[in-house]
């Protein structure tokens, strides 16, 4: 009777076996489709806005999904590296380094670049005494929102009143004046290339950008506008809460900055290096010089 019934037992089990198979088929299927194969440019897309809104942690978990997923996306590696070096993470930007090396090798150079532009502009001070320099180092002067009838704000007349003084200093050097935005039919390029000539300086120097709208767009059109002008490296004049920014972003741009010209508005209270916190702004304004895209 035994053997009889353990015989029985073993028939129903078989029997039983592929519904039990097909079954747990079913499961991992199921759990596969919700725990894998999230949208790449979703995920991208996240992390860039969650960089935006301040939330580090949230971004990088993104990029990690993405990138184990995706190991290969360029990018998204340049990200992390970016972001793991702003929270101090050195081990993951390496590593990512690495792998972006092996896969866009210009693109680990720029991201390079990068690290070594927001050091550079870190330990950059608001000066408001010109540097001397020759021709081929040209003087770039950043623009600022015009006044509605196309007038400049109080805070660009300063702005070129300390770009005049870097032009005396250095009557050789070519001028780039930069801004768009325009009002009035007048871009803020446009009202400060007026100033200038208005000032003494001859009209023949000075290179006009009248598309950016933007320190990164100043940077990205005024480092070619230079180069076009035989221009191998800038001195940067803007106001002192601004000049980092703006020194980061040219050098990114791939234009050396051996100086940074300052007005003298809030002068002092921008002489101390920027807190971590407080670099967020270069850390984002970088990533978007490299062409890293905030969406795709």
């Amino acid at each position: 009777m035994r053997d009889t019934s353990e015989r029985s037992t073993a028939v129903q089990i078989a029997r039983r076996f592929p519904i039990l198979l097909a079954a747990a088929a079913a499961v991992l299927t199921i759990l596969g489709s919700g725990a894998a194969h999230a949208n790449p440019a979703a995920l991208y897309n996240s992390a860039q806005d969650n960089f935006t809104a301040g939330n580090e942690a949230a971004g990088l978990a993104d990029l990690r999904q993405l990138l184990s997923e995706s190991p290969d996306d360029a990018e998204a590696l340049a990200l992390q590296a970016i972001w793991s070096d702003y929270t101090g993470d050195i081990i993951t930007r390496e590593v990512a380094l690495n792998r972006l090396n092996g896969i866009d090798g210009q693109l680990a150079d720029g991201t390079r670049t990068l690290f070594r532009a927001i050091g550079a502009a870190v330990g950059t001070l608001p000066n408001p005494i010109p540097a001397i320099a020759g021709p081929q180092t040209g003087i770039a002067v950043l623009g600022y929102g015009l006044l509605p009838d196309g007038s400049m704000r109080p805070e660009l007349v300063n702005r070129m009143q300390a770009a005049w003084l870097q032009a005396i200093a250095s009557p050789l050097s070519p001028i780039l004046v930069t801004g768009g935005n325009p009002q009035n039919g007048i871009t803020e390029a446009a009202a400060m290339q007026g100033w200038l000539i208005g000032h003494g300086i001859p009209a023949g120097r000075i290179v006009a950008d009248h598309r950016a709208g933007s320190t990164v767009q100043n940077a990205l059109f005024g480092a070619q506008l230079l180069r076009d002008a035989g221009a191998t490296s800038a001195i940067v004049v803007t106001s002192p809460n601004h000049i980092r920014r703006a020194v980061a972003d040219f050098i990114v741009a791939g234009m050396p900055v051996i100086g940074a010209t300052t007005s003298l508005e809030q002068l002092v209270s921008q002489l101390p290096p920027p807190a971590r916190s407080s670099q967020r702004g270069i850390y984002l304004d970088t990533a978007r010089t490299l062409r890293l895209p905030a969406e795709r």
